[in-house]
C-alpha cells in the first residue's frame, strides 16, 4: 500500500499508538490527519479550557511529527466527507484510527466504514468493553465484579508498550481548509499539553527515591496536597496510552518495597480500572448520557432552584469545601477527585438539582471532561448506590 491516513481523534501521541503503528506497517507514506469536526468543535458542552488543552496538544503533536519528517494536517468538515476527499486527492487507500466508544463516535465510525476502508485499532482502554463480560454474556453493571474479571485477563507488560517511531514518512500532501493558526487557544489554562509533559508526569509519579504512587492510598484523599497522578487530562486526549499507564501501575506493584506501598499502588491500579468500567458502561448502556442508569431514579422530583444552581456554579453556597472546589473548577478547569464527589453529591442530594445540570457544567469547564467518566460519575453520585467518582 502506497499511502494511508492516520486519523487522529483521542490519541495525540506517538508512543504506544496502535493505530499509527498499523498505518506505518501497511503503507509507505502516512498522512497524520486531525479533523475539526463541527459537531464536536462547536458543541455547547465543549468548554474553552478543554479546547485550549486540545489545541495545545495538537500543536505539540505537530512539533513531534516534524522532528520525524512528517507533519500534522488539519481539515474542517464532516469526517466522512473530509476523509473521502483526502483519499481521492492523495491516492491513499485506507484509514487507520483508534476506536472510540461514545455513542456519537460509534455512529460516526459506522458512517465512515460504510463508505471507505476504515481500520479501527485498540488503545482507548486496555481491554475492549466486549472483552469484559459476565459468563452469560451480559455487561457488568457493578464495579467490583468488573474489576475482578478485568484482572483475570492477561495483564499488559512493558514489552507490549510500543516505542515512538524515529521516522514517519509523509511525502504526500493535500489541499486543506485549516492549519495550525486555527489552534490558537482563547484562554489560558494551568496545564501544559502534549505527550512530552505527559510522559514526565507519569515518570515523576512512579519513579524516583520516594515516588508518590507508594503514598497514594493516603494522599489521594487530601485535596490540599498534590497526592494524585494528575494524568486525567492526558488520558482524556490520549497523550498517554491507557496501556502504558496500567503497565506502570503493575510495575510499581511488582517492585514495591513494602506492604503499605504495594497497597497504594494497587489502589491506583483500581482507579485506572474505574476508568475502564465507565467506558464499558457507556459502550453497553449509551442511554446513560440522557437518563439515570437505574430506572427507579428517572422520575425523581428535582427542585431545580435557579438561584441555588447559580450559587453552586460560582462557589457561593456558603459551604467552604464545596465552594473551594467550584472555584477551583472555574479557575483551573480541574477539581480534585474527592472534591468532585462532594460537589456533585451536594448539588443533587442537598440542593435537589438535576444531575444533568451539573454534568453539563462540568463538561463545559473541565479540561479532562469525558462523556464516559463525567457522566458516569454524575450517575453514581446522584444516587445509584455507589461512591464512584470520575477519574
Amino acid at each position: 500500500m502506497r499511502a494511508a491516513i492516520w486519523w487522529i481523534r483521542r490519541d495525540l501521541r506517538l508512543t504506544d499508538n496502535q493505530a499509527l503503528t498499523a498505518a506505518m506497517q501497511a503503507a509507505e507514506d502516512v498522512i497524520p490527519l486531525f479533523i475539526l469536526d463541527p459537531y464536536l468543535w462547536n458543541a455547547d458542552h465543549v468548554g474553552e479550557k478543554r479546547l485550549a488543552f486540545l489545541s495545545n496538544g495538537l500543536l505539540e503533536l505537530d512539533r513531534s511529527l516534524r522532528q520525524r519528517g512528517s507533519r500534522l494536517f488539519l481539515h474542517h468538515g464532516k469526517p466522512e466527507q473530509v476523509l473521502q476527499a483526502v483519499l481521492d486527492e492523495t491516492g491513499a487507500e485506507a484509514v487507520f484510527a483508534e476506536e472510540d466508544y461514545s455513542p456519537y463516535a460509534r455512529r460516526r465510525d459506522e458512517r465512515v466504514a460504510s463508505q471507505l476502508s476504515l481500520n479501527l485499532l485498540p488503545g482507548l482502554t486496555v481491554h475492549h468493553p466486549l472483552e469484559i463480560r459476565k459468563s452469560g454474556g451480559g455487561a457488568y453493571t457493578v464495579y467490583t465484579p468488573f474489576m475482578r474479571a478485568w484482572k483475570a485477563r492477561p495483564l499488559p507488560k512493558i514489552a507490549h508498550v510500543l516505542p515512538a517511531p524515529d521516522q514517519i514518512t509523509t511525502r504526500l500532501s493535500f489541499n486543506s481548509n485549516a492549519d495550525t493558526s486555527h489552534l490558537r487557544p482563547q484562554v489560558q489554562i494551568p496545564f501544559e499539553a502534549g505527550e512530552h509533559i505527559a510522559q514526565q508526569k507519569l515518570r515523576s509519579f512512579v519513579d524516583g527515591d520516594d515516588p508518590l504512587v507508594y503514598r497514594y492510598r493516603l494522599l489521594r484523599n487530601r485535596p490540599d496536597l498534590q497526592g494524585t497522578s494528575g494524568l486525567s487530562p492526558y488520558l482524556r486526549f490520549g497523550m498517554l496510552s491507557a496501556r502504558q499507564v496500567v503497565v506502570s501501575a503493575i510495575a510499581s506493584i511488582l517492585e514495591t518495597p513494602d506492604a503499605e506501598s504495594e497497597q497504594s499502588a494497587n489502589i491506583w491500579l483500581d482507579e485506572l480500572i474505574w476508568r475502564e468500567f465507565y467506558q464499558s458502561i457507556l459502550y453497553h448502556f449509551p442511554s446513560v448520557l440522557h437518563h439515570s442508569f437505574r430506572e427507579k431514579y428517572r422520575n425523581l422530583k428535582w427542585s431545580n432552584a435557579v438561584r441555588d444552581f447559580a450559587a453552586w456554579k460560582q462557589g457561593q453556597t456558603g459551604y467552604p469545601l464545596v465552594d473551594a472546589g467550584m472555584r477551583q473548577l472555574q479557575e483551573t478547569g480541574w477539581i480534585h477527585n474527592r472534591v468532585r464527589m462532594v460537589v456533585a453529591s451536594f448539588l443533587t442530594k442537598n440542593l435537589l438539582i438535576d444531575w444533568r445540570w451539573g454534568e453539563k457544567w462540568f463538561m463545559q469547564n473541565l479540561v479532562d471532561g469525558d462523556p464516559a467518566s463525567n457522566n458516569g460519575g454524575w450517575q453514581w453520585t446522584a444516587g445509584t448506590g455507589t461512591d464512584a467518582a470520575p477519574y
